[in-house]
């Protein structure tokens, strides 16, 4: 029987997630090996060396209210909702060779062929797939002489959400990010026994910890299972803030970007390039046939120095009289085309 210590995270906040497995990482609370568990509401999280905005759709996730982060390790975007269940292993990094996926999720898939799902197989660099469809996606990082590898379980995930949430609109994006290799995806439900049909991510999970762990019940797992203390929370919450809910770790480390958003109205083409750089508007020039009494260089001014998200700019163009320079133009329509992807 493994003697590592695991921890079901009771959070759902994907931010919180990301924090409790960096605290425990490098706090010494916790001696590798251990393992986390974690189910959360819907969110995207980038990849370190994404571009966060070119991997989003921006109106579909506040329409939605998706949370997004970016985690510390590579690879990318992934849509989780609570149909998604995470697990995270932490081990030392000189006894794992760095990305070696396939010894590290070995025990996951164990207990899915175990579950019925005898087809699932680690495949490519760092997918779990089945009948050729990714299922799970995986990623590593390491520091201080420990590693963390931590994946998703599409377990009975919204597949449309999956597509909304990440099919970014055609603006003309181009930037220096990693971009996402978008696969097939399902989920491991409809593959496991019929015993296991019934189940809700959360069943699910404590099935796998049974079967990770070789017991017949989740109380006797719960022998191996870490509490977090006051401590561990208060040193969570500060990770949390520094990073994973904060504006520059998420929009703020995207790489320098350009963007162009052109739009045929009755009134007149308009075409605004953008260059982004930190996450704000560095660069701004509008072109097109308008016509408006006012000099649109005006616009630009207003918006250059804003954070490039929908809420900054919308605040900023509500204030103006965009009718001064877009002349038989609508007001909304015109801050639908600046404001979002398109």
């Amino acid at each position: 029987m493994p003697k590592m210590r695991y921890i079901a995270m009771k959070t759902d906040d994907i931010r919180t997630n990301l924090a409790t497995e960096q605290y425990l990482m490098n706090s010494g609370k916790l001696e590798p090996p251990f393992m986390l568990f974690y189910i959360e509401k819907p969110c995207i999280i980038v990849g370190r060396n994404q571009n966060t905005l070119e991997e989003i759709n921006q109106k579909y996730c506040q329409e939605h209210n998706i949370t997004i982060t970016r985690r510390l390790s590579g690879g990318g975007a992934m849509y989780q909702d609570l149909g998604n269940m995470c697990f995270s292993f932490v081990v030392q990094a000189d006894k794992q060779k760095f990305g070696d996926f396939k010894s590290l999720v070995k025990p996951v898939v164990d207990a899915l062929h175990e579950m019925g799902a005898t087809e699932a197989e680690v495949t490519g660099r760092n997918d779990i797939v089945i009948d050729g469809k990714k299922f799970s996606g995986n990623a590593m990082y390491s520091r201080n002489g420990k590693t963390f590898s931590h994946g998703t379980l599409m377990f009975d995930v919204n597949t449309d959400s999956v597509a909304d949430a990440l099919n970014v609109p055609k603006d003309k994006i181009e930037s220096k990010g990693i971009k996402s290799v978008r696969s097939r995806v399902t989920n491991i439900k409809p593959y496991l026994k019929p015993e296991y049909q019934e189940l809700d991510t959360y069943q699910f999970r404590d099935e796998l910890i049974k079967k990770i762990w070789g017991v017949a019940t989740i109380e006797e797992a719960k022998a191996y299972e870490y509490e977090l203390t006051a401590e561990d929370q208060a040193g969570i919450a500060e990770i949390e803030q520094k990073l994973y809910k904060n504006w520059d770790w998420v929009y703020g480390k995207s790489p320098e970007f350009s963007v162009q958003k052109r739009k045929h109205f009755d009134g007149g083409t308009i075409d605004a390039r953008f260059q982004v750089e930190e996450g704000k508007i560095k660069e701004l020039k509008i072109y097109g046939d308008f016509f408006g009494p006012g000099d649109v260089t005006e616009l630009e001014d207003a918006l250059r120095g804003q954070e490039y998200t929908p809420d900054k700019m919308i605040a900023v163009l509500t204030k103006l009289d965009l009718g001064k320079y877009f002349v038989g133009i609508a007001q909304e329509d015109v801050i639908d085309l600046l404001a979002y992807q398109h």
